[in-house]
């Protein structure tokens, strides 16, 4: 029973939701990423190659081999290294991607937290910490002035 309410308190909270929709938008971003590396970025780096299409290099270790009909009676066993270099580039599209966003966020994240700009309404929680700290420091000043 412990078990189902902690459950139950961790849907309720929210968390279990969070984490299904950065599951799906990280789904979906994986999708865009993989249509911008196969349809924007490799195509010229092929052309810049004499037409090579990365995807399907490879490296030969074992020929495929055909029986009598020319059918193929054994797979060819190859390093797909082309593939390989497709997924470093996802990476790296999805890395720089990841940060830049990352970064944007925390560009956000401070502007909000900073009490000196009025542009943007700090969190309540901050705004009554800046409160609280110029209460003590007008506390202070009283009583050192009392001295």
């Amino acid at each position: 029973m412990k078990l189902l309410k902690e459950f139950k308190e961790f849907a309720v909270k929210g968390n279990m939701i969070d984490m299904a929709v950065g599951i799906i938008i990280g789904a979906s971003f994986n999708k865009v990423i993989d249509v911008l590396v196969k349809k924007i970025f490799l195509p010229p780096l092929s052309l810049l190659t004499d037409g090579v299409n990365f995807e399907d290099k490879k490296l030969i270790l074992k020929d495929a081999v055909l029986d009598a009909s020319g059918a193929i009676a054994k797979e060819e066993i190859a390093i797909g290294y082309g593939a390989l270099g497709e997924a470093l580039v996802d990476f790296l599209v999805v890395g720089f991607t990841v940060f830049v966003v990352v970064k944007f966020m925390n560009r956000l994240r401070k502007r909000a937290h900073d009490t000196k700009d009025k542009a943007v309404a700090p969190p309540k929680d901050i705004e009554l910490l800046s409160r609280l700290t110029s209460l003590m420091e007008e506390q202070n000043a009283l009583l050192k002035s009392k001295k």
